[in-house]
């Protein structure tokens, strides 16, 4: 894959808004509400399945090496973090939402809610585990499978879908503009 010096600055812009979404939080117990996924979701769609996936890396990887851009800093130790489970569901849900987006020139506000809804439940469907293990296993707390799907899922449901909704119009609206500057 020959990565365009366009694609290189696309990239770490997506990158460096995850990083701007975990700054906008509201902390709630394990797991923050932040802006972190509605920048995943326009990620893939926007950029497309790899290149979306990658500016999650990018973010991943900045983090990682000690830049404090995730919700509670950043660091090699941060994968002993209950919410690291999320960043590698972001990665995972910004290419899953990129592949179901990239299947047609115009998709369609349908379309491209479903693929927002997918890569929200994959995020979930990583994050969670990863924040059950980390918190039994790791912190060593008493948390049952319930509890940890009730704060790391259920309570951002509602949230979570409402930043679904913002990013499917926010795509649809912003696609035709990219495709007519030839940047899609």
């Amino acid at each position: 894959m020959k990565i365009k010096t366009r694609d290189i600055i696309l990239v770490s812009m997506f990158a460096a808004l995850s990083a701007i979404g975990a700054f906008i939080k509201i902390p709630i117990g394990s797991a923050p509400i932040t802006l972190q996924f509605l920048f995943v979701a326009l990620s893939g769609i926007l950029l497309g399945s790899r290149l979306g996936a990658l500016s999650q890396i990018v973010y991943v990887v900045i983090g990682l090496i000690g830049i404090p851009v995730f919700t509670a800093g950043g660091g090699i130790s941060y994968i002993f973090k209950p919410t690291f489970g999320y960043l590698i569901g972001f990665i995972v849900a910004s290419y899953v939402v990129g592949k179901i987006s990239e299947t047609t020139d115009r998709p369609s506000l349908k379309r491209l809610f479903i693929a927002t809804l997918i890569g929200l439940v994959i995020s979930y469907a990583i994050g969670v585990p990863y924040l059950y293990v980390v918190l039994k296993y790791v912190v060593g707390a008493k948390i049952t499978i319930y509890s940890a799907l009730k704060a790391g899922c259920l309570v951002f449901i509602p949230g979570d879908l409402a930043k679904c909704l913002v990013t499917t119009v926010l795509s649809y609206r912003i696609i035709p503009t990219l495709k007519r500057a030839a940047l899609v």
